[in-house]
Parts: structure tokens; sequence; C-alpha cells
């Protein structure tokens, strides 16, 4: 499961006591601007909340369990990620358990935030809070932890403001806390001590992730009861208690009560108030979900009578109920109209029921008319987001792609009948003619959800050829990515892994790349768990594998793609190789199970092992590893690249033992000065006038955790992220482009793919090369020498510098670098001819033309043919017994004397 796996990545490791030479310390860390995006996926993960704003019209947000919050730009159809300031030290608060948006002044919005109610998070929740619709936050911690990544989240929302009196905030929390009342909007919370029921629903009892209380789900307000200033009297709340799931205050919590009459035997996902017809509605299921529920109902509460009504589309009763219910919507501009969500209907799709008499009759989304075929209100377009048919072809009833699964939260607009959005485990989906369903015509579903990435990244390459970017994926596998700017056109396939978790190219020959991944050995014992691609990624096929591997561990190819090593990653399972596309594979002695593979750069028989703070070196491509004499490296926590271009040219980063280097194929190390902690570490192109690779680092210098580069094999290092781009925990994934210099790859655990450009303070990347350089001209002209001038290169951002060449037949030699608009010229022959041209460069390349070129003579030699003229009369000075000084005037020469 993806959310159990990647909590522990990238997450602050124990200090090591390292031994080593130090090497000289560095510079303080300059910073730099830089422009970052997403690579365009387009949603990937599960959206357990979709919140409108019952006031403000357009105004939506969309909380995601482990990639943070976003707001809906109506004016562009896109969402506006909120949470990328949340950074490593804090990384929780990317887990949203429940969002509110404040109905009387909606420049207000609230989170509640922290993504694991158990130790995988250090830290405890918040409540985070924004007056500006969450351009900005403040901060209010909370004495306990929050799950916005635990079993139960797609309950709620748990965080609600009174519509009377927003000053005033009810919080339903995890783990026995209770329920949590704010009197001050949201900057300091206590406990609703006389709040009778903390819950005691846990979906594994005794289970790490499991075994947590799911407690207090969600508070819903009733608006009759009160009035503008003056708080809400009616508040009803939902608890984790399939025998108490809904109390009551009537007296703006003096009290609170257990609501008589109401059902039993399972947990009230959503409690929905329609205020116009006085109805409280119930979607519930025998489970917290989100993956499971397998029996429920849905149930009408009458509030000025106490009438309970079951009103399920198919009860609980009927051996038609396989599911239970959650996402639960009221239209505002119809109250009457209703739909509810399975929880969960695998097979063969999500089933959304529809009511225009507050849940008297229901139709269905689709109905099966003779087995196996349906009918359907509905069609799909997913255009925009093609990869979400995930390779499938499956057989009637089944159809790609689904309507979705996992659909916690399914809201119809309060202001626009037609436009209803709903969650999935990988997107968002929506609507705008949702009321083509009442009168008989099929209404269009299609992705909204734009600007929304929620991938967790495992691996990323940049080749230096063919695709720039390709990924390993948690839940969705990975792509090959032709353009940053568009959604891929398809996932990988052949085989499907669940996860992939490893990716590797061969240097010298880009297009053969390998990859590993994760599925379950036993529901497909045929498949391997490596694929292998020789048209880089665009086609992949498998060979065979040992058996017993369910995970797929760290996978390298060798420079020129003609072997490769694998370390799965079960506990216990070899690691071995293979000579060819792993039709067999050979146990390699020496190197340790679970260790790190990487192969050298260079050298096409050496390949990598790191484990438990020994480091491993093969020399025979792969078969056997012998441990290095490297002393002193730490022990977890590591990450190591070998560096294009330069055979053992090794770079490792150790957590928070920092960053350290080979040059020895590992038979060493020196760990590197100013890096304190180094969580990950990549290569891309080398800086203007630079033959090193520039080096990118995830880690912590002088004191502050960020993204730095450095231009000078890591003497110093520059900051290239701000405190607003911090995105949480980051790092699993890193690397430089090595075609376009400055360009970083920073795979996230929730937020995607982050590439980011340097922009020159733009605020837009340099993508544009400079302009043509003006001609030369060539002055002060000597015998060995000369200055070229020559007019400055426009550019959309500034030009780094300016390489100048001479001509020279067939290959054209550059003698200078320059960062101005003029170079003097030495060491010249006399009486020669010379033709020299000037090139610009900036970090988008070099410009698409150079200089017209510039031809001089450089002066000939002197030749001396005159002698001096006769020198003045020399006259004598400081005049002793054994000495004297004579001094005279020059003579006068053609050349000198």
């Amino acid at each position: 499961m993806r959310k159990k796996l990647l909590s522990m990545l990238a997450m602050a490791l124990a200090a090591s006591f390292l031994a080593g030479v130090q090497a000289p310390p560095s510079a303080a860390a300059a910073s730099e601007p830089y422009t970052y995006k997403n690579v365009q996926i387009a949603g990937g993960g599960f959206v357990p909340g979709i919140i409108f704003n019952q006031t403000q019209k357009d105004l939506i947000y969309a909380r995601t369990d482990i990639g943070g919050a976003y707001r809906w730009n109506q004016s562009n159809q896109t969402w506006v990620p909120l949470l990328d300031w949340v950074g490593f030290d804090n990384w929780g608060y990317n887990g949203v358990v429940s969002m509110a948006t404040d109905a009387v002044d909606p420049n207000k919005v609230y989170a509640a935030a922290g993504i694991y109610t158990n130790d995988w998070d250090p830290n405890n929740g918040a409540v985070l809070r924004s007056s500006d619709k969450g351009a900005t936050w403040q901060v209010s911690p909370l004495p306990f932890k929050l799950g916005g990544n635990m079993p139960g989240r797609g309950m709620g929302e748990r965080l609600a403001i009174d519509p009377n009196k927003n000053s005033v905030l009810y919080l339903g929390a995890p783990s026995g806390n209770g329920l949590w009342r704010s009197t001050d909007s949201g900057v300091t919370w206590s406990k609703v001590t006389n709040f009778p029921n903390v819950g005691n629903y846990a979906e594994t009892p005794g289970d790490a992730y499991g075994g947590d209380n799911q407690g207090v789900v969600w508070v819903t307000f009733d608006k009759r009861t009160g009035t503008a200033g003056n708080a809400t009297q009616t508040i009803y709340v939902g608890v984790a208690d399939k025998q108490n799931t809904v109390y009551r205050t009537t007296n703006g919590g003096t009290t609170w009560e257990r609501v008589a009459g109401q059902p039993t035997g399972y947990i009230a996902h959503k409690g929905v108030l329609d205020t116009v017809n006085g109805y409280l509605y119930l979607a519930t299921s025998d489970t917290g979900g989100p993956y499971s529920g397998s029996k429920g109902d849905v149930w009408r509460y009458a509030t000025a009578t106490g009438t309970w009504t079951q009103i399920s589309p198919i009860p609980s009763s009927s051996s038609d109920d396989y599911f239970g219910y959650s996402g639960l919507s009221v239209d505002r501009q119809h109250p009457g109209t209703l739909m509810v969500a399975t929880q969960v209907s695998w097979w063969p799709d999500v089933i959304f029921f529809r009511s225009t008499d507050s849940g008297a009759t229901w139709t269905r989304i689709w109905d099966f008319t003779s087995y196996p075929n349906r009918s359907f209100r509905y069609k799909m377009d997913i255009s925009a987001v093609p990869w979400l048919t995930f390779g499938t072809n499956p057989q009637p009833p089944e159809v790609t792609p689904k309507l979705g699964w996992m659909t916690e939260s399914l809201e119809i607009d309060p202001f626009d009948s037609d436009r209803m959005m709903y969650g999935t485990g990988a997107t968002i989906y929506g609507t705008t003619d949702l009321t083509k369903w009442d009168s008989g015509g099929q209404f269009t579903i299609k992705p909204m959800v734009t600007g929304l990435e929620e991938t967790a990244v495992l691996d990323l390459i940049s080749p230096p050829t063919g695709a720039p970017l390709v990924s390993a994926l948690g839940d969705i596998g990975g792509f090959r990515h032709n353009d940053l700017t568009k959604v891929p056109s398809s996932m990988f396939t052949q085989p499907v892994f669940t996860s992939s978790t490893s990716l590797d190219y061969a240097e010298t020959n880009p297009s053969i790349m390998v990859r590993a991944g994760n599925f379950t050995d036993s529901d497909r014992p045929n498949d391997s768990h490596v694929a292998f691609s020789t048209d880089g990624g665009a086609n992949w096929f498998q060979g065979t594998e040992p058996g017993g591997i369910n995970s797929g561990g760290t996978v390298a190819a060798n420079a020129d793609g003609t072997r490769f090593v694998w370390a799965p990653g079960d506990p216990g399972q070899p690691v071995v190789y293979s000579v060819g596309y792993g039709n067999s594979w050979s146990q390699a002695s020496g190197a340790p199970s679970g260790a790190i593979i990487e192969s050298d750069r260079v050298n096409k028989n050496k390949f990598y092992a790191f484990a438990a703070g020994g480091f491993y070196v093969s020399t025979n491509g792969g078969a056997t590893f012998t441990k290095t004499a490297a002393t002193g490296l730490p022990t977890t926590g590591v990450k190591f690249k070998a560096v294009p271009g330069a055979e053992g040219d090794i770079w490792l980063a150790g957590g928070t033992s920092g960053l350290w280097r080979s040059t020895d194929s590992g038979a060493s190390f020196t760990k590197v000065s100013g890096p304190a902690e180094a969580n990950n570490v990549g290569f891309g192109k080398a800086a203007p006038g630079k033959t090193y690779q520039a080096l990118y680092l995830i880690g912590r210098v002088d004191g502050v955790h960020g993204v730095y580069r450095s231009d000078d094999t890591g003497a110093t290092w520059v900051r290239i992220n701000d405190d607003q781009h911090q995105y949480g925990n980051f790092g699993e994934a890193l690397t430089g482009d090595p075609r376009i210099y400055g360009r970083v790859y920073i795979g996230t655990n929730g937020r995607g793919i982050i590439y980011g450009d340097r922009d020159g303070g733009t605020g837009t990347p340099d993508t544009t090369a400079p302009s043509r350089p003006g001609t030369p001209v060539a002055s002060a002209i000597t015998s060995s020498g000369a200055t070229l001038t020559w007019s400055a290169s426009t550019d959309n951002v500034g030009v780094s510098g300016y390489d100048v060449y001479r001509e020279a037949g067939a290959t054209d030699v550059k003698v200078a670098t320059a960062s101005g608009t003029s170079q003097a010229l030495t060491g010249l022959s006399a009486s020669t001819s010379y033709t020299f041209y000037v090139v610009a460069r900036d970090a988008a390349g070099n410009s698409s033309q150079a200089s017209n070129p510039v031809t001089f003579t450089t002066t000939g030699q002197v030749v001396d043919t005159s002698p001096p003229s006769r020198p003045g009369t020399p006259v004598a000075s400081a005049i002793t017994s054994s000495g004297a000084t004579l001094t005279w005037s020059a003579s006068t020469d053609n050349v000198g004397v």
C-alpha cells in the first residue's frame, strides 16, 4: 500500500559519528531565483474531500491525504496548491484530514493537518488558518496527532465553522481525543470535556496503522438555530461507534445527548443537513474506509419530529448490497434532490444514486440490462488525462475507465445544479450538465483535476538523449515524459507494477532502460518484477526472475546496457545479475541482500552496492562484489550515485550524516564540508565555462533545509528553492537535466514531480537562448596580442557569458570565456592572420548563431638596424677613497637600448 510504504521515506534520520578526511569549509550558501512547476501528470492519488463555500460562488477547496490542499481557480479551470510552504521539518502538514471554508467571511479557510496518528509522523497535528483564501497561513499546534493518511480519512468533515458566529469552530479528533472547540477563529483550542463519546472503532485493532480509534468524524451545524453573530444552538456530531454514531446539542454545547432512535450497526461517514426540508441525511458503512466497505444504509432524520426513515437505494438487508455508502450531497438549489455513492463497490464499478424526492425513490447512474450488459446515464471523456484507462482492457460488465473508487466525497455545487465534482483514488471527476440525468439524457463526466498533482515519486532519470524524463511512481507505475507540459498518454504497462521502485539507463546507450517494481507475486506468478526497454522507455518487455519476489528493490544497468544487477526488496532475497535482458539471473556473491545497487557510468564491468555502512564494488559485471576499506560511512538513510563521464567518481548522501565523495570507486570516501544533512544528490549539465557536472542536493546547508546546486564540485552551494517552495517530505528522487544547465527534477511524496529552472529573478524559466552577439572589433593589435570588443546579445533573463573561438581549420578552438563584452588575447604569433568569433550562452543554451567573424593580422617583429645615439658625458658623484658613482643621460634608439 503506497500510503504505508511512503510514510517511511525521507524522514529525519538518527545522527551518526563519521570518520573521514574533511574538505575545506565551503562558503555560506547564497540563493538564486528559480521557477518551479509540476511535470504534468494530473492527479494520481486519493482526493478524500471536496468543499464548496456556501455563500461565494466558485470558491472550492480540495484536500488530499498526502499532497496538501488546493483551491479552485474558476478562470482557468485549474487547482492552485496552497501548502507548498510546508517543509521537511513539518512535512506531516501535507496530510489534510479536514477543511472548512467560512460562509460568513469567505476569505477565511481552515485545514486540520497531520499525516499519521502513530510515530511515523514525529509531530503533532495542527489547525492551519488563513484569512486570504489560503495564500498565506498561520499555524495553531494541537496537543495530539491527526491522521490525514490514516484509515477513515474520507469521513467528515471533522472541521466545521459556525455559520452564524464564525469565530466558533469545532474539530473532531481521532485516537480517543474527543471533540475540540475554538472560540477565537481557530487561534486556540480546548477539549469539549462534556462531549460523551470519543469513539471506539478501529479498522484492525493492535496494528500500528489500522489500530487507531477513528474517533469523532464529522460536525454539522443547523444554521436555523442561530442568528447572525449569535452561536448556533443545534449541532450534530458523528462518532466512529457502531452503536452510538450520532450526537446532538440543542443549547450551543452546554449539554450533549445521543440522538434517540438512531440506526445502529454501522458508522455514519457523512451527516448532511437539508435546512429547507429539515432533514439530516446519513450515509453509513460497516467500516471507516476508504479501501473497504461491504454493507451500509442511507438514513433520513426529520429534525422537527425526531423520526428516522431508512431510505437506502439498496438496503443492507438485501443480498444485492455488497457495499457501504459514503459520498453524500444535497442540491442546495433543489433541496429535495440528493445523491449518494457506494463505499466501496470495486466491481463492476462505483454506483451513484440520485433522488429528487428526498430519498423516497432513487435512480442509478448505470443499470444492468441483460447481464453482462449495462446501460449508462453518463458518458466519459478522459481525453485530457488519457492514462486513466490504466492500460486495461476489461471484459463486460467492467469498462475502462471506471467511474471511480474510494468515492468518499461527492459534492453538488450549491450555486449550480449542473455542476458536480467527486474524488476517487486517482483523480477528481466532474460534470457541468448533471441535470440531464433527470431528463433522460446522458451527462458527460470529465477529469477536473488540472493543477492538482498527487503522485508519490520513487525514482527519476533524465537521460542525455530521448525523452527528457522518465519516472517511477507509487500506485500508478510511472511514465515516459516526452513533454513536461503535457499529460502522458499512458502509464507503464507490460508488466504493470503497483509501484515502480527503481529506474536506470545505460549511460553510453541511453535507449536501454530497466525498471523494477512491486506487485504480489502470488497474484501474477508468471510476471517479472523487472522490465526492460530498448527504445528509451516507450515500450517495455519482461524477462524471467527468481521466485518469491514481491518488492522491486533497486536495479542498475551497466554503462553500455549489456548487463544488469538487481537487489530485490524482499528480506533475504539475494542480489542477482543478468547478461542481457533478464532471460536468466545468476546470484551475485559478496553483496548483502537488500543492498542499494548503482552502476559506474563509464566502466561497463563496474557496479557498486551499499548496505549497513559498507560499500561494495564489482569489477566483473556484478558476478562478485568485494567490500572496500571505506569506513565511517552512515549506516542508514543512504542514497548514492556515480558521476557520468568519470569512472569511480561517486557521491553519497547520508541523511543527517552529511555528504560524502569517492574518486577511487569507493575505496575511500571524503566527507564534504558544508552540507550538514544530505537526503539525496543528483547531477546535471555543467555550468557555462565549467567541465564538471552541476551537483544538486536536497539537504541542510548553513542550518537551512532546501534544494541546493553547486557548480564547483561541492566547494560552494547556492540555495535554489525558497520558503514558499519546500514540498514537505521531498527528495526520494532527485536528478538534474544533462541537456539544460540549471534544470532540476525533484520527486515529492504526494505533490508529484517538480521541475525547476533558473529565472534570473524574472519569475520565468529561462528557455530562450541569447541572440547573436555583435561582430567583434579588434583593437590594440600587437605582434603577440589584441583586444576584441563586441556588442552584447539580448536575452529574456540575461546572458551568462560569452565564449571566444578561433577558426582553426576542421576544428575551431575555444580560446577564452568572457563574462562581459570584451576579451584580451595573448600568446599570438607575429605577422599572422587570425579569425575569431563569439558565442553567447545562458541557462537555455548557446546562441543559435555565432557572431560574424573578425579577421586581423598581428604586427611583425621590428628589426633593429640602427645603433643607439651617443650617451651623455658621465658625471662622478659619491666619490670615496675606494669608489664613486657615475651617472649619464640615456642614448636614443628606434627599438630601445
